[in-house]
């Protein structure tokens, strides 16, 4: 059974190209130009390079060994947070703006939650001298404030987006509504594997670095380009899937999914996609939506600006819907405790998002001999606030 996508970009009954006749043009051309630039031997080495030179890759892979002891594990934490900018999402921006230079594009437009894709983006721009815009939630601005402030400091404009809860969906929303009005000269950088196709596709192509290095760094390390288990944590689902990329296919592995279970999954404050969505059509794509019966988008709730989406890329859909993946909803409660236990454990303070995949492992049984790698997708430099101002919400997990 094979999880890539067809040619219509449709993953099993999960994907399409479902968007206005205004943008019809903008997608057809991406679609038409994406696979042969970017399988250039051209595009290959521009972007490995400056994976290199610039982003800082290989990213470590880490033998986290009190954290193995607790777990009863042999746990390794692929550090996406060592990356330049902080994520995993500078993979996917250096790949997009190459893309979007050999298009001939000279704007480009971005949403964001978190902030960090924002970031990237506003980074690569800054690097190829293109005009940049950025869509941002006034909510996630408020609590992601030091994220806002690098974009501005990278010459991104950091456009306000006040409808609905005023975080990522609406973040979305507004890029594809700029989208419609600049057609002709602009490029949206999507930071996520949603979207019409190919956006899925093109982002888990090149966030598949990252599995494409854990082959030869376990390899190197165990002995076998294989672990038991891979754990990343999922919202729009970028990280998740370049983790998982290069191990869809191979059933001696199994694959956890952490996404954020808000207040609960039944509270009606969540973002538990998988776990409460129904089949519908979000930003262009057919996929897991939360929605009302009548089929109005419920908003997402979590602690995480990165998690808080209402969908789930249709990739991540199939794959749950045939069984490959467990997913897993992890409370913000449980997500602050791991937060701080890895932190005081390891010395590495993870971003919320990453910490959601941490509290996963205390939910799953493992053999000593089992090997897991976790994605760290992101450091904890922006969320310290919130870890503070939410530390009481874990002290029934114990006392850091």
């Amino acid at each position: 059974m094979s999880y890539q996508p067809d040619e219509n970009g449709f993953y099993g009954q999960f994907g399409g190209a479902y968007i206005p006749e205004i943008l019809y043009k903008c997608v057809d051309e991406l679609q038409k130009a994406y696979l042969p630039i970017i399988e250039s031997q051209e595009f290959k080495n521009e972007y490995y390079q400056l994976l290199r030179d610039y982003a800082g890759r290989p990213s470590p892979l880490y033998y986290a060994r009190r954290m193995s002891e607790k777990y009863g594990c042999r746990l390794y934490l692929k550090r996406e947070d060592c990356n330049h900018t902080g994520a995993h999402k500078i993979n996917n921006a250096i790949g997009q703006i190459l893309l979007a230079k050999k298009m001939g594009k000279t704007r480009v437009i971005a949403e964001t939650g978190a902030g960090q894709h924002g970031v990237a983006t506003a980074t690569v721009c800054a690097l190829m001298d293109m005009q940049c815009e950025v869509f941002m939630g006034k909510t996630d601005m408020e609590r992601q404030h030091t994220n806002v402030e690098r974009m501005r400091m990278l010459g991104a404009e950091v456009t306000p987006v006040t409808t609905g809860n005023m975080t990522l969906s609406d973040a979305c929303s507004a890029a594809i509504r700029d989208w419609c009005c600049h057609p002709s000269d602009t490029y949206y950088l999507v930071g996520s594997t949603m979207g019409p196709h190919p956006y899925p596709d093109l982002v888990a192509r090149l966030q598949s670095v990252i599995s494409e290095e854990l082959k030869w760094q376990l390899e190197e390390k165990v002995g076998r380009n294989y672990p038991d288990y891979l754990i990343a944590c999922i919202g729009g689902g970028s990280n998740a899937a370049g983790t998982i990329y290069h191990y869809m296919d191979d059933d001696r592995v199994k694959i956890v999914l952490a996404e954020a279970g808000g207040h609960g999954i039944d509270s009606g404050y969540t973002a538990a996609t998988m776990h409460r969505g129904k089949v519908g059509i979000l930003h262009g794509s057919r996929m897991l939506v939360m929605q009302t019966p009548d089929g109005q988008i419920e908003e997402a709730f979590s602690i995480s600006a990165g998690l808080d989406y209402p969908g789930v890329g249709p990739m991540h859909c199939n794959m749950a819907e045939k069984g490959r993946t467990k997913v897993l909803a992890i409370n913000d409660d449980e997500a602050i405790y791991a937060g701080y236990e890895l932190t005081r454990l390891e010395g590495i303070i993870p971003a919320i998002e990453s910490a959601h995949a941490v509290a996963a492992l205390g939910k799953l049984k493992f053999s000593k001999e089992d090997i897991v790698v976790l994605t760290v997708s992101g450091r904890g430099d922006k969320d310290v606030e919130t870890y503070i101002n939410n530390k009481e919400m874990a002290k029934e997990y114990g006392n850091f």
